[in-house]
């Protein structure tokens, strides 16, 4: 008994520290911070609009390039995409002229890419995309 004559048991050692919520609060940051950075490199897809407010003559035959999910139509006419620059040539102005894109119902983003890439490679650089 103590001299007042409350008792309040024995003595305790006082308790240590959690570390628990302190790892809790670094693994959010480490998680947001992870979703919150870029991974990888963006591409950058130089693709001419109709936004810029400047016309100009359209030059030499119609170009133009629906994309379907499943093949390639040239000016309404189904193209292979190995042909697709051959068909193309006879269509261009001496000058070089654009080639008109237009991705059709079911055609993905990926798709879109990858015939703008197979122009590119075979020196179609002006590329313009309609809906």
């Amino acid at each position: 008994m103590s001299e007042t004559g409350f008792s309040f048991g024995p003595r305790r050692h006082p308790r240590r520290m959690s570390l628990t919520p302190m790892i809790d609060v670094v693994f959010l940051l480490l998680i947001f911070f992870m979703l919150s950075s870029r991974f990888g490199i963006d591409a950058v897809l130089p693709i001419a609009g109709g936004s810029e407010g400047t016309g100009s003559e359209w030059q030499g035959a119609p170009r133009l390039v629906d994309i379907a999910a499943d093949g390639l139509m040239l000016n309404g006419a189904a193209v292979e995409e190995e042909a697709l620059a051959d068909a193309l040539t006879p269509l261009m102005p001496p000058e070089g002229g654009a080639v008109v894109l237009r991705p059709r119902e079911g055609a993905d983003l990926q798709r879109l890419v990858e015939v703008m890439d197979l122009l590119r490679a075979d020196g179609f650089d002006r590329l313009i995309l309609v809906e």
